[in-house]
């Protein structure tokens, strides 16, 4: 019998949400009621991508402990997901009592899961039975097994919720695999998981970092609904993962700090942005103050330098994060210092003989192509290799014209509550009649360049609360809208052949994405490859 981690009285109750769309949902109804006086437990009947957008959108605003899934519905959320994600999984003896239930119905029977079941050789062995076992990933993948297994001659099908539902659905049977014991396991680990959460919570409470070292945006803040944005997100969760070096690529505006804060606040090592976040500009300090900033300096270690000496942002950004966004304008002879810090994990301060130990994770970021500068000569090859461990390219606004709608509403809303200014209730569709106008416009400053407009609108608009926002009135204020060329290729003319891009053209019109690129032109990542390594 296991103990329960969690006292009845307790004022503050972890928080669990079960994430199911199959019959799994009433098991988990069922098992609440028996945890319903110990955790504040909260059923989301939504599976996959639906789940994981509402997770993530409630988490910016709620509070979320723990997350209890089973099968490829948990699988998806791990990586998509900061809340930790427990996994309900079927015992040896489910496994048994699921066979001999389809035993009872036929010789004939299929097994049907998201893993291979390591004990199904064995009971097949031990009881005689003939078993086909199938693996699925994805309901296309369940569905087309299932039609493969009734092609065949099989009558009933051993699964999760979602497998027994489309085998009913096929006219096969559908045997359950999960029983009350393996669910209540589940709900006893995610119990387990909240206490030692709520514990190292606690622990950070007594150890808070200073307001000016947090990283205050998160996953929430990447917004848009294009698939780039999915993407993005998704990797941002997964890079959160792992405490290698990682290099956003991205043009000015396009969110590259932003991005650096989310990966930082989603990693367990940031423990929620209860670790320092530190972000310095390589191209906005002078070349002869930069190293003294990154790596700190002693008493009289130059002219003007401290008394008592000055500690540096390595190692003010100790066990968090040192966000080096412009890297590529950093000055050879400090890129020389960063490898070494960055392979010793000790740094030397200015005019210092003792070395300081640091555990600091580097998010670095650029707007310039640093693979050129490394074949210029520019930036080192060996750091660039070192900072790029972990690799992103951002999407600039113009390759995801689907998101400026959304975000032009959700800017000008926000710019216009700041102001104290209430937004009149046709404005939803006033601004979509501009959407066109806005959706033509390249935004050479990306996300920051949109932001920055709203702004201005907001301010007339404030100003001026009986104005109405149509087009005319937009470009009167934003006069750029109508002298930049429409995102639009032109044909080329019939009198002379399309010029031909280059493989790093094509590569900076889609933003850095390879696959996408490779796609344009028609050809295969690799072939892509070695067309922009020879520079054809």
């Amino acid at each position: 019998m296991s103990s329960l981690p969690f006292p009845a009285q307790s004022a503050d109750k972890p928080v669990i949400w079960t994430v199911s769309v199959s019959r799994l949902s009433d098991l988990f109804r069922d098992i609440t009621l028996e945890f319903d006086h110990l955790a504040t437990i909260e059923p989301i009947p939504l599976g996959f991508d639906e789940a994981a957008r509402h997770i993530r959108e409630r988490m910016a605003t709620e509070r979320c402990d723990v997350v209890i899934a089973a099968g490829s519905n948990a699988a998806y959320l791990k990586g998509r997901v900061s809340a930790p994600v427990v996994v309900a999984r079927a015992s040896g003896y489910d496994v048994m009592q699921a066979l001999a239930r389809a035993r009872r119905v036929s010789d004939r029977i299929a097994v049907i899961s998201y893993q291979e079941l390591p004990q199904l050789a064995e009971f097949a062995t031990t009881f005689g039975l003939s078993i086909e076992q199938r693996i699925y990933a994805t309901e296309e993948d369940a569905r087309a097994s299932i039609s493969e297994l009734k092609a065949a001659g099989v009558n009933v099908v051993v699964g999760a919720g979602l497998v027994t539902d489309l085998a009913e659905e096929a006219g096969l049977t559908g045997v359950f695999l999960y029983s009350a014991a393996s669910i209540r396991q589940a709900f006893e680990d995610a119990l387990e998981m909240a206490r030692l959460t709520q514990l190292e919570a606690s622990r950070r409470h007594r150890t808070q970092v200073p307001e000016t070292l947090r990283a205050r945006r998160g996953l929430a803040d990447l917004r848009g609904e294009s698939a780039a944005m999915e993407r993005l997100r998704q990797s941002v969760v997964l890079y959160a993962r792992s405490p290698a070096t990682v290099l956003i690529q991205g043009e000015t505006g396009s969110g590259k700090e932003l991005v650096a804060q989310a990966i930082h606040r989603e990693a367990p090592r940031s423990l929620g942005a209860n670790r320092p976040f530190v972000a310095v500009n390589c191209g906005a300090i002078a070349e002869s103050l930069l190293e003294s900033e990154l790596f700190g300096h002693e008493e009289g270690a130059f002219t003007g330098a401290r008394r008592g000496g000055h500690a540096g942002l390595f190692e003010a950004a100790n066990k968090g994060t040192l966000f080096l966004d412009e890297i590529g304008e950093m000055p050879l002879a400090l890129q020389t210092r960063l490898l070494r810090v960055l392979e010793e994990r000790e740094v030397m301060r200015v005019g210092g003989t003792r070395p300081v130990p640091i555990d600091v994770r580097v998010i670095s970021a650029t707007h310039c192509d640093l693979e050129a500068r490394v074949r210029e000569g520019r930036f080192r090859a060996d750091l660039f290799y070192r900072l790029a461990v972990l690799r992103l390219a951002l999407p600039p606004l113009r390759a995801r014209v689907e998101d400026i709608a959304g975000l032009a509403e959700w800017s000008l809303k926000h710019a216009m509550a700041a102001l104290g200014a209430r937004p009149h209730p046709n404005l939803h569709a006033e601004l979509a009649a501009c959407v066109p106008l806005l959706e033509r416009y390249a935004w050479p400053g990306n996300v920051r360049e949109l932001r920055n407009l709203m702004e201005r609108l907001a301010l007339f608009l404030a100003a001026e609360p009986l104005q109405a926002l149509t087009p005319s009135f937009l470009l009167s204020i934003a006069p750029e809208l109508s002298r930049q060329e429409s995102l639009a290729v032109p044909a080329p003319s019939p009198a002379a052949p399309a010029p031909v891009e280059t493989a790093a053209e094509v590569l900076a019109r889609f933003g850095g994405q390879r696959d996408a690129a490779a796609k344009y032109l028609g050809i295969s990542r690799t072939t892509f490859w070695r067309r922009l390594r020879s520079g054809a």
